[in-house]
């Protein structure tokens, strides 16, 4: 089980980011984000746009870790629905999580990478739709009715992916490479990939 903090909640009853971005966000309001939201089991996040669609079962909530947002960013950006710090949801594709912000845990598999498209150029600014590459959130099913709260949560991973993944997370001015490993058991471990000189560390 991790400690970490639901940052931001989007609930839109609308899909703001259709057609052309060079046309621009359709109209609506200009600040989506709410403070707590229930989540049904198949159906989604309720009064959300996806909530209930057949063609989105399977992808009706979206979730990304703000680790991976460029300075500024938020969710009124990348229209995924839960902003989390503290985990990189991006490495649970294929697993099922439970997500407890003090209501009881709720449950969700992770299905697939919500990939980012040519709008967060336009709504981030250039060059976003590249940097976000890999980090664009996931794609999610609820397993289970329940609500979902911004502030401090419990992420824990109730079946794994059944496969080994190692991250990149940064390469600092130090020239030091560290990535993260996750195994079939979701036991994380952390990896440093030093310069020839330097020695390896696991």
């Amino acid at each position: 089980m991790t400690e970490v903090e639901v940052l931001e909640l989007l609930v839109s009853p609308a899909h703001r980011l259709a057609g052309r971005p060079s046309d621009g966000p359709s109209p609506g309001p200009s600040d989506e984000r709410v403070p707590r939201v229930e989540v049904r089991r198949d159906l989604g996040l309720v009064g959300d746009r996806y909530y209930a669609r057949p063609a989105h079962r399977n992808a009706s909530v979206t979730m990304m870790a703000s680790e991976g947002l460029p300075p500024g960013a938020d969710l009124r950006h990348t229209r995924r629905n839960v902003l989390l710090r503290g985990v990189d949801i991006d490495a649970y594709v294929g697993a099922t999580i439970a997500l407890d912000c003090g209501t009881g845990p709720v449950v969700f598999a992770v299905n697939r990478p919500a990939r980012p498209c040519a709008w967060m150029d336009v709504t981030i600014g250039p060059g976003a739709h590249r940097a976000l590459r890999g980090r664009g959130g996931v794609r999610c099913t609820p397993l289970s009715d329940g609500v979902l709260t911004v502030g401090p949560a419990t992420f824990r991973v109730v079946a794994g992916a059944g496969s080994v993944s190692l991250r990149r997370l940064r390469q600092p001015e130090d020239g030091v490479v560290r990535m993260a490993a996750m195994s079939s058991c979701r036991r994380t471990f952390s990896l440093t990939i030093a310069p020839p000189s330097a020695s390896l560390l696991l």
